[in-house]
Parts: structure tokens; sequence; C-alpha cells
């Protein structure tokens, strides 16, 4: 295929994700009340959510039906993109392509799920209680409420991909076990600055959480270099 031919092969499977993207949105969208009763089921029992805009909830209702009709159809999307990119891989390449979209596609699952049943249960508690001042009364709005949510899920997704990321850098010869081994004490220090960052709650019990997972993938993934360098 030419240059012109992959492009408009790139763009024909953009249409493709784009339309199923608007459709499972659509079909989203029509399922309001099961799709905030899964938004809004971390949310601490006596924190009560109001909104202050007279159109916020209805955009807030349609960029959340978007969100949700992207993760919806998130396999076709990346079924996708490993059909434009296998072409012109060897079977080799395929395969290893193939596992480690689909092992970065489950840890970004699990760092989400992760999240969302034990984290961010415990910072909205915390965040939502939060007073410098007995004269200061918190009234959470819905647009923080799901700002919160969708950034921590965001991130703890992104940091689970660490061993797709390191795999990739040892299979281009950047990374090494022996580094990762040697700077292993510094880790734990990023990790934990990390989980402090992600859960500002002051509570060693929701770092611990936080940063017990991050370390082991860091663990697994000097396991995965190693074997990688073999």
């Amino acid at each position: 295929m030419t240059f012109w031919e992959h492009l408009d092969e790139l763009r024909r499977r953009l249409w493709y994700v784009l339309l199923a993207t608007l459709v499972a949105a659509v079909a989203c969208f029509c399922f309001k009340e099961p799709l905030f009763a899964i938004i809004l089921r971390p949310k601490p029992a006596d924190m009560v959510l109001i909104n202050v805009e007279l159109t916020q909830q209805f955009l807030i209702h349609m960029r959340v039906a978007l969100w949700a009709g992207l993760i919806v159809v998130s396999p076709y999307v990346l079924y996708q993109f490993f059909a434009f990119v296998a072409p012109g891989l060897y079977a080799v390449e395929r395969r290893a392509t193939l596992r480690a979209v689909a092992a970065g596609y489950l840890l970004f699952l699990a760092g989400v799920a992760l999240n969302y049943f034990i984290i961010f249960p415990f910072t909205a508690r915390f965040l939502g209680g939060y007073q410098v001042s007995p004269d200061v009364q918190n009234t959470i709005t819905l647009s923080s409420y799901i700002d919160v949510l969708g950034v921590m899920s965001l991130v703890l997704g992104v940091v689970f991909e660490l061993p797709v990321l390191c795999w990739l850098l040892a299979k281009i010869g950047v990374l090494r076990a022996q580094f990762m081994r040697r700077y292993r004490r510094h880790a734990v220090v990023v990790i934990l600055i990390l989980g402090a960052v992600i859960t500002p709650t002051g509570d060693p019990f929701t770092l611990a959480l936080v940063s017990l997972p991050i370390y082991l993938l860091w663990e697994v993934s000097i396991l995965i270099v190693k074997h990688v360098e073999k």
C-alpha cells in the first residue's frame, strides 16, 4: 500500500471507531438512571451533591454518556488499531503487539477498578469532610465529584501501565533489570510520593492501598525486563 492508501485506511477505521462510539454513547445516554447509579455508587452515603448551573446537569449527562460509550467500545477500538498495524508486522511482532495491547488494556482496567472500588471512596470521604474552619461548610457539586472521579481513574489506569512501558523500553534496549534493581529503594520513595499525590487523605491505610499494588507492578516489571534480556 502507498502512503495515501495507508492514510485512507486509517481514516476509514477512525470513522468506524467514531460511529461505534457515537452509537454506544447514545445508548448510554438513554439509560440515564443505570449509568449514574454506577457513577454515584462510590459516593459516601452522607455526601449530598448539588448543581448550581441551569444547563450543567444536561451537559454532564452528555459528557458522561460519551465517555461511557467510549469505554463500552474500547475493545473494538483496540481491534481497529491492531487491524491497522498488523499487516505491516511479522508474525512474531504481531503476537507480541497483541499480547502487549491486551495486557495494557487489562492493566488499565485493573487500575480503574482499584480506584473505583477502594481508593476513590476513601478519598471522597476524606475530602468531602475536610474543613479548614467550622465556619466553612462543604457543598460539593456534581461536576466536581465527576471530575475528581474521572481524573483519579485515569491516573490510576495510566500508572498501572508500568509493566507494559518497561517491556517496551527493554525491547528497544533502554531499560535493564539490573538498573531497576539498583534503584529499587529510590523507586519506593517515588511510589510513596505518587501515592500521596493520588490520595491526599493523610491516611496511611489508603496510602498503602495505592502504593503496594504499584510497588508490586515494579517488581513484576523487573521480572519482565529480565525475561526480555534473555
